[in-house]
């Protein structure tokens, strides 16, 4: 599986660019004098870099845009790459002006030269995080990236500073790699494999068969998986790194490998993109493996279900009626609502479990709330505001599109079935709050909770700063840094 590319830092050696191959990134802006690095290329190529970063196209370019230079004389590389970058970029831009390296980075390598720059470790981030490419299933040679290398005035403290970067790069593609595979490959049995593997890291992981899901009662999750020849299970991943017998702190993730919508069965136009309704399950595996990676101070519990939603003669139907663990029963009216009847189990599962200090779910669960949000923005659902707060601040430090939504009774009063405790959906006006409001019944009193529906952000058609087209690991930074801000300090 893919894995972030590894950087190397260490002190500017000025002779050593007239050789270097590949490609080397260099910063210039106009609010700073050239570095010692500017001026030896500038030197070696004649004024080349001068003449460019006075252009008019230059000063059109914003803070971590690139430009490139090829083939100058005097130097080995194919090209320079110009970034506009100042000393008093935001970290932001500089996670940009690594990505603008990361998107170009090829096999012959390259150098980057961050001398003194206070953002160097961002900027080593956002080009592991660009670098990215799930080639896992193309036949044929595969290119082999190049080394990279980033000269900084002070390599040990960058060094430092880009590990725990570093940990949450490879949670990223983790998840990446688990929302881009196909579903014939990452089955529940493989899903669940890849995160037993995870134990090497220091993850207590559990695995809970059907058999176990029968005796707990998960009739809700049971009845979504029971058309498909691959078994339901439940996936239990604990991070102990806090105070011992702590409370942890629960992600839920939903992780159905693939949704034809069962019996209410989609559209064929798009179905193959439902390879990514397990985005939730895959977010909370790469939290959780970033943790383990940097060996964060905190106790969390990552648990999800993973299940396959397939139309068969065994297949649940739309007017069945299931019962929960919690003991709620629930009238199927429309059996693509699948991913909220797996929550359901899953989070009642982990507050009678691990009674933590508090949950958030993420689940690919509605279109409803692209309609409302689009691809920029995450749809958050709250019954606590510190909790939602402390969320959406993590989001927004860490350039995660999340927006909150509303929450009440009208909603609620939707839900009402004539035959059982409620239905599994409520109609498609605020389609995206009726499944929060759903999923809310599963939540205990006083409980702090989340839901993070992420059904337009985990997978996009177009590139963005950080990810090329396809899984975008949405939601590892943020959680990682509410971790971090919340339980750390």
């Amino acid at each position: 599986m893919p894995k972030p590319l590894p950087i190397q830092f260490q002190a500017t050696d000025l002779e050593a660019l007239a050789a270097q191959k590949g490609r080397i990134a260099v910063l210039a802006d106009a609010d700073q004098p050239a570095s010692p690095g500017f001026k030896r290329l500038d030197r070696l190529t004649k004024g080349a870099l001068t003449r460019a970063a006075g252009s008019e196209a230059f000063g059109k370019l914003k803070p971590g845009e690139a430009m490139d230079l090829a083939y100058l004389p005097g130097l080995a590389a194919d090209a320079v790459q110009l970034i506009r970058l100042g000393k008093k970029a935001d970290q932001t831009q500089a996670r940009k002006a690594g990505s603008a390296v990361g998107k170009s980075h090829g096999a012959g390598g390259s150098l980057v030269l961050a001398e003194g720059h206070a953002r160097a470790a961002d900027i080593a981030f956002g080009l592991a995080m660009r670098a990215y490419d799930f080639d896992t299933h193309k036949s044929g040679e595969k290119s082999v990236p190049g080394p990279v290398t980033l000269m900084a005035t002070n390599p040990e403290s960058v060094a430092k500073a880009a590990a725990p970067m570093a940990a949450v790069a490879e949670g990223v593609f983790f998840t990446r790699d688990l929302v881009n595979e196909p579903a014939n490959v990452l089955t529940t049995h493989d899903f669940a494999a890849r995160l037993a593997a995870m134990h090497e890291l220091g993850l207590d992981v559990e695995i809970l068969e059907e058999e176990d899901l029968m005796k707990l009662g998960m009739g809700a999750l049971l009845g979504v998986g029971q058309g498909s020849e691959s078994p339901s299970k439940v996936v239990v991943m604990q991070w102990h790194g806090g105070a011992k017998g702590e409370a942890p702190f629960a992600l839920i993730g939903k992780g159905v490998v693939f949704d034809t919508g069962g019996i209410s069965i989609k559209p064929a136009a798009g179905m193959e993109e439902m390879t990514m309704d397990m985005g939730g399950a895959g977010v909370v595996a790469g939290v959780m493996r970033t943790l383990a990676l940097r060996k964060a101070k905190a106790n969390v519990v990552g648990i999800v279900g993973l299940v396959e939603n397939m139309p068969d003669g065994r297949a649940q139907r739309p007017g069945d009626v299931v019962k929960s663990m919690k003991g709620d029963t629930i009238e199927v009216i429309n059996t693509d609502a699948e991913g909220r009847l797996v929550l359901a189990d899953v989070m009642w599962y982990a507050q009678e479990r691990f009674k933590p200090t508090g949950m958030i779910d993420l689940a690919t669960l509605t279109g409803a709330i692209i309609i409302a949000l689009g691809h920029e923005n995450t749809g958050v659902f709250s019954n606590n505001d510190d909790l939602c707060n402390a969320f959406l601040a993590a989001a927004k430090s860490e350039g995660e599109g999340a927006w909150r939504m509303p929450m009440g009774d009208a909603y609620d009063a939707k839900l009402k079935s004539r035959i059982a405790d409620m239905m599994n959906v409520g109609g498609r006006d605020g389609g995206a709050i009726t499944a929060a409001q759903f999923l809310q019944r599963f939540v205990k009193p006083d409980m702090p909770w989340c839901h993070l529906d992420i059904a337009g952000t985990a997978l996009l058609k177009a590139d963005t700063t950080l990810a090329p087209k396809g899984a975008t690991g949405w939601g590892v930074m943020a959680l990682d840094r509410l971790i971090r801000d919340r339980f750390e300090k």
